[in-house]
């Protein structure tokens, strides 16, 4: 039903001349995937495309280990598949044991509950690489925070992780509430401050940690959160200034 919206909300100005066989297209291979799904039903909101593409880019072709917990009808199992490409392997994980019926090849089902710690411990061993990491689960609190401190330094160096549907971190029937201590939202916000410890004058409230000196960077999008991990050393800056005629420029001073 979905789907069938936003068909009619982006080609309701072409419908008259469009011929039975045209397809949506677009410059976003997710986005054209989606939109001319023909296989298991899937709900995204339009809007991830585009956050999704941009993250997710530099893995196509490369044969990543894509995890993406939340199965719930199977359908975005064939669109990672596609988007990523030939080698690739998806590994969908759901609390519901008919989520099964979608295993096939390059795709593995495992069935537990996301606020299980020792489950998620067990995600560990049994995918000892993981590329990508999208959370589409349950969306309560407890699931998204112990599912972030239980795989998050199991993704590769390289890799990325990925909340949505965040905006439950506002609704009470799914543990939030505006500024609630405990929600996602508000848990993530605190990564930031992590992320910058490089920087603090205070290391016993905050001090340099693993998060710091593996992640990149965090992007917040409407509902997502992405998080770049990245190798990272204590940031370095120079002063540069021109060496007379040549223009050619020389750092003269280090500021830890």
């Amino acid at each position: 039903m979905l789907g069938q919206i936003i068909r009619d909300i982006f080609g309701s100005r072409r419908a008259a001349s469009q011929a039975p066989e045209e397809r949506f297209t677009s410059d976003n291979p997710l986005t054209d995937y989606f939109y001319n799904n023909t296989g298991f039903p899937t709900v995204k909101w339009h809007h991830y495309f585009e956050i999704y593409h941009r993250h997710f880019a530099p893995f196509r072709g490369k044969e990543p280990v894509v995890v993406e917990i939340g199965v719930a009808n199977g359908g975005s199992l064939g669109m990672w598949r596609h988007y990523f490409g030939a080698g690739s392997h998806v590994v969908g994980i759901d609390v519901d044991p008919a989520c099964r019926q979608f295993e096939a090849e390059g795709t593995t089902i495992l069935i537990g509950d996301q606020a299980d710690r020792a489950f998620l411990a067990t995600i560990r061993e049994r995918v000892p690489h993981i590329d990508i990491l999208i959370d589409d689960g349950g969306h309560r609190m407890d699931q998204q925070i112990a599912t972030f401190e239980e795989l998050y330094p199991h993704i590769q160096p390289n890799g990325i992780y990925l909340c949505e549907d965040m905006h439950t971190s506002l609704w009470a029937n799914f543990g939030g509430g505006y500024r609630r201590d405990g929600t996602f939202l508000e848990y993530s916000k605190a990564l930031i401050d992590r992320m910058y410890a490089w920087h603090s004058h205070d290391p016993a409230a905050l001090g340099v940690g693993a998060f710091t000196r593996t992640t990149h960077g965090m992007h917040f999008y409407d509902s997502v959160v992405v998080v770049e991990k990245r190798p990272t050393s204590q940031p370095r800056q120079f002063e540069t200034r021109g060496t007379g005629a040549s223009g050619v420029a020389q750092p003269v001073r280090f500021r830890p």
